[in-house]
């Protein structure tokens, strides 16, 4: 038991660095309302860029930075594909993650793993130091949640959301739903990126498949967290940290997935499961709860007219 206490740190620190990753999914599927799978490799592209700046000397800020505007770039580019050409969002991000796997190759030089030494290069976070990490990564997650309340506070935030919110009114109103659709597209593959250079620091390394099934535990990350701050508060700063909370759930369940000597390979499939639950039952207590009422209901207006 004190094994599986002393591995919950850890836990925590990759849930909120997964956090960040699942705040980028929050903002494309619930804020836009638009499917995106370019995420699987974003992720990727964000973890191999910060590898390949910091083992050639480059400081981790910088890899941070840098890492983001790739992020930025994916974006773009599925937002393009969509808005300017038509082509709807799920292949847009189909189209871009499978270009950017051979991208994410250049970059590393063909190699599919990229090691950084925390004893030869220094990184921002690493998993040899866990409560230096877990404090660095809480504070970048507040940030980065704070920065997005007031950004979506702002005019051109709160257009975003109408966008995703009524399209059709949105663009009625003269606000350009194009652009915001690419700017939405953008912020979250900056997002997911970002996640993904916190990631190949505090692991140590980079791997080109990294992001393979980063959609999963990101919507996973999303339906818990909106579930149970839903309930709390629907302030949108209560909804990003419920992002990041469930996405700390996640791993504390894979976490006691581990401990417990399971299958670690159904996991995925577990995840697959509980997003299709969370989805699917609100949908049936509207379908199916209306029902039930109205029987009770009939049944009651039938008894008052026995009487």
């Amino acid at each position: 038991m004190l094994n599986y206490l002393s591995s919950l740190p850890s836990a925590i620190s990759l849930g909120i660095i997964w956090g960040i990753m699942a705040i980028g999914v929050y903002i494309t599927y619930k804020v836009l309302d638009i499917p995106d799978l370019t995420v699987d490799g974003s992720f990727a592209t964000g973890g191999i860029v910060s590898a390949i700046i910091i083992t050639n000397g480059g400081n981790f800020f910088l890899a941070l930075l840098v890492s983001f505007a790739a992020g930025l770039a994916c974006g773009l580019i599925t937002g393009l594909l969509h808005a300017f050409l038509g082509i709807p969002p799920i292949l847009a991000g189909i189209l871009t993650q499978l270009t950017l796997w051979s991208i994410n190759l250049v970059i590393s030089h063909g190699k599919s793993n990229i090691a950084i030494s925390v004893r030869q290069y220094y990184v921002l976070l690493s998993q040899l130091n866990i409560g230096d990490a877990l404090w660095k990564i809480g504070l970048i997650a507040l940030a980065i949640i704070g920065l997005l309340y007031l950004f979506f506070g702002t005019e051109l935030g709160a257009s975003i959301r109408a966008t995703g919110n009524n399209p059709h009114m949105s663009k009625a109103q003269g606000i350009n739903t194009k652009f915001n659709i690419v700017l939405g597209l953008m912020i979250s593959n900056g997002l997911v990126a970002l996640a993904g250079a916190l990631l190949s620091q505090y692991q140590g390394f980079a791997d080109v498949n990294m992001g393979r099934g980063a959609i999963v535990i990101g919507l996973c990350a999303v339906v818990i967290g909106t579930a149970i701050v839903s309930k709390i508060s629907p302030n949108f700063f209560a909804r990003l940290t419920g992002v990041v909370i469930g996405s700390i759930i996640y791993f504390i369940i894979f976490q006691t997935v581990v401990f417990l000597g399971l299958n670690t390979e159904l996991l995925k499939m577990l995840s697959a499961v509980v997003v299709a639950i969370f989805l699917g039952v609100p949908y049936l207590q509207k379908k199916y709860g209306m029902k039930i009422k109205k029987h009770f209901k009939n049944k009651k207006i039938k008894e008052a007219n026995s009487l």
